[in-house]
């Protein structure tokens, strides 16, 4: 994995999960991060080859719940983050996963209180020595690339010192969110001090924050001295985000992703929610759409709702055509429907 000069789907819960990282590599997105699992929830799980969709699940033992669901397509490009607090389980996730994506990132700067109160996510960034601990045994024991995520401190130099913490545990890049633990989305993310950091460190470093057009890419190199950029929110109200040509019109889109979650058969809550946060962009919950897509309870309900009966009849009765494509690790597509 190359972390230079990288258009990079950031990791998003309950967003990022098959269908939007296939979209938004599509579309141009060189690097695609999964939504955060946590370790406690991944070492419970087991490994198996869905023959029937012709992907790979982790499903946690003793029940039929896929936890993270990745394929043969995305092997050289997805990124599984883990959210932990502790370097042994850590570890213990990753190799569990380490053999089916590119690289591992550990989560060290979601705000929510799930994760804090667990030790996780920002909590870490108060824990320097647990973050090396962490980093440095995944490092040691894992073949493939590990990096992680972070936000910035209350003061610029102790982001700048803890980044170099950890570039030291050997990683192979930092992904740095554009803002503190206590600023919200709407108020502005600090290049400056993405700047400053990049300045200071040799390994990559992935900026992110307040990208919602392909022309913020470069601003916000520009501004940081970055070569690598991650979006989120401006990627999850429309993946086309990454095309050099401009954003297509967001019903394309969120057709695209609709038939993504139909081929892959994607959860149904996971599904919701992405289309709720485009459909909260773009429109209104209270329009027609928004009040019948709340109301869907499967996939199938979706698939009504949207119009998209043939498409979805086409991908169950040419499911071993399609997953012989899968398996060999080519975008296989329906006809246009």
């Amino acid at each position: 994995m190359e972390y230079r000069n990288k258009l990079v789907l950031a990791p998003m819960v309950r967003v990022g999960t098959l269908p939007l990282r296939l979209l938004a590599a599509e579309y141009g997105a060189d690097i695609t991060y999964g939504e955060e699992i946590i370790d406690h929830k991944m070492v419970k799980c087991e490994r198996r080859v869905n023959e029937n969709i012709g992907c790979t699940d982790f499903v946690e033992k003793g029940t039929e719940t896929v936890v993270f669901r990745t394929c043969l397509q995305e092997r050289n490009q997805v990124v599984f983050q883990v959210g932990t607090s502790d370097a042994v389980r850590a570890l213990n996730a990753a190799q569990l996963v380490c053999k089916d994506v590119a690289a591992i990132d550990v989560n060290m700067g979601c705000p929510r209180s799930f994760s804090i109160s667990g030790g996780m996510g920002a909590a870490l960034l108060r824990k320097p020595e647990l973050i090396a601990d962490i980093l440095t045994t995944l490092r040691r024991n894992l073949d493939i690339p590990v990096t992680c995520k972070i936000r910035l401190l209350k003061c610029p130099q102790d982001t700048v010192e803890l980044a170099r913490r950890i570039e030291k545990t050997g990683i192979s890049a930092v992904a740095v969110h554009g803002r503190k633990v206590a600023d919200r989305p709407r108020d502005p993310a600090k290049w400056n001090e993405i700047a400053d950091i990049v300045a200071a460190l040799s390994i990559p470093v992935i900026a992110n924050g307040d990208v919602f057009e392909y022309g913020d890419f470069e601003r916000i190199k520009v501004a940081t001295g970055a070569t690598s950029v991650m979006a989120a929110r401006g990627a999850l109200w429309n993946a086309s985000i990454f095309s050099p040509v401009g954003k297509l019109d967001w019903e394309d889109v969120k057709r695209q992703y609709i038939r993504k979650s139909i081929l892959w058969d994607n959860d149904v809550k996971s599904t919701k929610h992405t289309l709720r946060e485009m459909i909260m962009h773009y429109s209104c919950l209270e329009l027609p759409e928004g009040k019948d897509l709340i109301k869907s309870e499967t996939l199938a309900d979706i698939v009504r709702l949207y119009g998209e009966e043939k498409y979805y009849q086409f991908v169950n009765e040419n499911r071993t055509m399609l997953n012989g494509g899968h398996r060999e690790g080519k975008f296989m597509v329906a006809p246009e429907i």
